[in-house]
């Protein structure tokens, strides 16, 4: 969507900032020994403090409230009995609806100490969405965001996972334009003052070819390699981006 009142920019800054809570919320719990249907209640109990519902489950009907990967799990992971053992990198993904405006937002946590591959990933794809930050301006081409990202996630020796990748948010989680995390010299979308879309690096240690898995929502590396995954809604500027999801 495209923020054109005042009561945009409120109904986005709300149902952000509720994200980002959760966010903080599951990153605390993230622990040996505790299970993703456990932090799945967790999000729930903030997203009910607040008012707020599972974006996922509300438009796709996803069987949890959000989105936990571990390891080899890209996205779409489904919570339940699953306990986190030392080393794992989890990603937590939160999108979430209040008074008709949705937000979306990810992060990648290492259960203890983890891996040096598991650092160098996480690292990756912080460094590859900040680098996309610096060319998201109005009047720039869409395409110059996953241009940037491909560029810095291969310069670290990774891969981007390709199929997976940013949209346009606002009134529902996915809008026009497709936000790719590699360069497609075909999408000629231009950001526009006030459009509001998610940039959200998706990288494995591994190939950059994904698979769903048997349960129908879950999507893993065809590998078993690492992941990582660094979101944040955002609203696009003549000068640098608003982080919704940072607020």
């Amino acid at each position: 969507m495209s923020i054109e009142t005042e009561r945009d920019w409120i109904g986005l800054s709300r149902v952000g900032r509720i994200v980002r809570l959760t966010l903080d919320a599951l990153e605390r719990e993230v622990r040996q020994g505790v299970t993703t249907a456990a932090l799945d209640r967790v999000a729930a109990g903030v997203f009910a403090a607040h008012g707020a519902r599972s974006a996922p489950a509300l438009v796709y009907g996803f069987p949890g409230t959000v989105l936990l990967s571990v390891n080899d799990e890209v996205v779409h992971g489904v919570p339940g009995a699953r306990a986190l053992e030392r080393g794992d990198l989890i990603k937590l993904d939160v999108t979430a609806e209040k008074d008709g405006y949705m937000a979306d937002a990810a992060r990648t946590v290492i259960v203890g100490e983890g891996s040096e591959t598991a650092h160098r990933l996480r690292a990756c794809a912080r460094a590859a969405f900040r680098r996309a930050l610096g060319v998201a301006r109005a009047g720039r081409r869409v395409s110059e965001i996953g241009r940037v990202i491909e560029k810095e996630v291969r310069s670290w020796g990774f891969h981007v996972l390709r199929g997976l990748d940013g949209h346009g948010i606002g009134r529902t989680i996915h809008e026009p334009p497709t936000v790719f995390n590699y360069c497609n010299p075909l999408q000629a979308d231009v950001l526009a003052d006030g459009l509001v879309l998610t940039i959200e690096p998706i990288i494995s240690a591994g190939t950059g070819r994904a698979v769903e898995d048997a349960d129908g929502w879950t999507i893993r590396t065809a590998d078993g390699s690492l992941s990582a995954h660094h979101e944040h809604t955002l609203a696009i500027t003549k000068e640098r981006p608003v982080l919704l999801t940072s607020l």
